[in-house]
C-alpha cells in the first residue's frame, strides 16, 4: 500500500505531465548549446570505441574529484590521474601513497582513499564494472549521488542525480522554501528528480541539471533571463508579483555549522651531515616526516612533527610539547647524538578545515649529527610511529597537503632572509638556540 500524501505536499512538489516534458526538452537543447568542454564528459559521438567501462571510470573520478572542490581546480588534477592511470586496473595496482600525492592539495583525502579500495574491490571480484545503482552502491565510497552519476551517464540507467546544484533548482522551481540540508526535504528533491529525468537520455539529462545550477541557477546571482526553465520556475514568478520575494530566497539559507577552534605546534626538524651555511647546498641535509594515523583527519598523509594544543600557547610551551613528542616517539635527545645547531620560531598561520578552523605555529629545529651518523633515532620502531628522512628535493616533490607545504614554504623563506646565519654547531650558539 502506498503512503498517502497531504494535498499540500502534492501541489508544490510534483509536475504535471506537460511541464515535466517541456522542462526535459528545454533543458536538453539548452544543454547542447551550452555545456563546459570538460575532460571527463563522454565523447561516445567523437571517440564511438570508448569503451562502458571507461566511460565509467572516467565519471566515477570526476565526481569523486568535483565533491566539494571546484571544476577549474578539478581539470589539471583529473588529466595528471588519467595519464597516470588511465584505466581502472592501473589504478588498482597504485600504492595508497601514490594516490594520496597524486591527490594533494585537493583537500578530504579520505575520498581518494575510497577511489584506490574501491578499484581494488573491483579489479579483484573480476566482474567487470557496476552498471546499475545498485551495483554501484556496494562499492566502497560510492554512495546514491555518485551511483546515480556513474549509471546514467556511462551506462544511460534512467536514474536520478541528486547534489548541492539539483535541490537548488528545484527548490527555485517548486518554490519550496525549505533547508536543503533537511533530510526531508533532500529525500522529496531524489523523488522529483527521479520523475524529471529523460528516459532516453538520462545522462546529458542529470548534467544539464547540474550545470544549469552551477552555472545559471546560481546560489547568490541567478541569471533568470537566460535560465531555459525559467517559464516553469515558480520563485520567478513570484518574485516578479512580489518585490519582497527574491528568487534567491528559495531555497532557505541553512544554519552554518559552528567552526571548532584547534591549535598545533609544527616543528620543521632538518638534520645535517656536515658544516652548511644556509648559502650552501648540502646533499645530506634532510628533513623529518612523520605519518599520521591511518583512520582520522588526513589519515595516512606525511607532515613534519606536530602536536595539538589545548589552546593559544606561549612559546616555552609549544617547545615543551614538541620535545615531549620527539623524546617519546624518537627518543630524540640532541646532547647525546646530535648538537643543536639553530632553533628559532618562524611564524604561525590558520588553516581552514570544514568545520575546523587551525591556528599552526611553525619552528625551525636544525640538529647537526655527531661523528657523520646517518640515524639519530636507533631501532625506533617505524610499525608505532611512521617515519622517514628526506632531502629538500624529494620533498619537494611529494605529494603534501597544503598546509604542510606552506609550513616548508614558511622555512624556506626565512632560511633564505637569513643567509648569514652559520649552521655551525658550537656551545655558544647552543645556548643561544634556546631563544626565540
Amino acid at each position: 500500500m502506498e503512503e498517502e500524501e497531504d494535498i499540500e505536499d502534492i501541489i508544490p512538489w510534483r509536475f504535471n505531465g506537460d511541464e515535466t516534458q517541456r522542462i526535459r526538452e528545454s533543458l536538453l537543447e539548452w544543454y547542447d548549446l551550452n555545456k563546459r568542454d570538460l575532460p571527463w564528459r563522454s565523447k561516445k559521438l567523437e571517440s564511438p570505441s570508448e569503451s562502458e567501462e571507461e566511460r565509467a571510470y572516467g565519471v566515477w573520478v570526476s565526481e569523486i574529484m568535483l565533491q566539494q572542490t571546484r571544476v577549474q581546480t578539478v581539470i589539471d588534477y583529473y588529466n595528471r590521474w588519467m595519464r597516470k592511470w588511465p584505466t581502472i586496473h592501473h589504478l588498482s595496482q597504485a600504492s595508497l601513497e601514490e594516490v594520496n600525492e597524486m591527490w594533494a592539495g585537493l583537500g578530504y583525502y579520505r575520498r581518494a582513499r575510497f577511489l584506490l579500495e574501491g578499484a581494488k574491490m573491483i579489479v579483484t571480484e573480476g566482474g567487470g564494472f557496476p552498471k546499475t545503482v545498485s551495483a554501484l552502491q556496494k562499492i566502497r565510497g560510492i554512495g546514491d549521488y555518485t551511483a546515480g552519476a556513474i549509471a546514467s551517464i556511462a551506462f544511460e540507467e534512467v536514474v536520478p542525480v541528486v547534489d548541492g546544484n539539483v535541490i537548488r533548482v528545484i527548490a527555485r522551481l517548486r518554490a519550496i522554501a525549505a533547508n536543503p540540508k533537511d533530510k526531508v526535504m533532500v529525500k522529496k528533491v531524489w523523488k522529483i528528480a527521479a520523475q524529471l529525468v529523460d528516459h532516453i537520455r538520462p545522462g546529458d539529462f542529470n548534467q544539464a541539471l547540474m550545470e544549469l545550477g552551477a552555472t545559471v541557477c546560481t546560489p547568490l546571482n541567478p541569471s533568470c533571463s537566460s535560465c531555459p526553465a525559467s517559464g516553469h520556475c515558480r520563485a520567478l514568478s513570484i518574485s516578479r508579483h512580489d518585490s519582497v520575494v527574491l528568487v534567491t530566497d528559495f531555497p532557505v539559507k541553512g544554519i552554518k555549522v559552528k567552526q571548532r577552534h584547534d591549535f598545533s605546534a609544527v616543528c620543521v626538524v632538518e638534520l645535517l651531515g656536515g658544516q652548511k651555511t644556509l648559502e650552501g647546498s648540502q646533499t645530506d641535509s634532510r628533513y623529518l616526516l612523520v605519518k599520521r594515523p591511518e583512520n582520522g583527519l588526513l589519515a595516512g598523509l606525511w607532515e613534519f612533527p606536530s602536536v595539538l594544543l589545548d589552546g593559544e600557547a606561549h612559546l616555552a610551551t609549544r617547545r615543551e610539547a614538541i620535545d615531549c613528542f620527539l623524546k617519546n616517539s624518537f627518543g630524540l635527545d640532541p646532547k647525546r647524538t646530535c648538537d643543536v645547531v639553530l632553533r628559532k620560531d618562524v611564524g604561525e598561520f590558520v588553516h581552514i578545515f570544514t568545520h575546523i578552523r587551525l591556528k599552526i605555529y611553525v619552528e625551525l629545529f636544525v640538529l647537526h649529527l655527531k661523528g657523520g651518523k646517518n640515524d639519530i633515532f636507533g631501532k625506533q620502531d617505524k610499525e608505532i610511529m611512521p617515519w622517514k628522512c628526506v632531502d629538500s628535493k624529494l620533498l619537494s616533490s611529494m605529494g603534501l597537503t597544503s598546509a604542510v607545504r606552506k609550513v616548508y614554504t614558511m622555512v624556506q623563506k626565512f632560511k633564505q632572509e637569513n643567509l648569514s646565519i652559520n649552521f655551525t654547531p658550537s656551545k655558544k650558539r647552543n645556548r643561544m638556540s634556546r631563544t626565540k
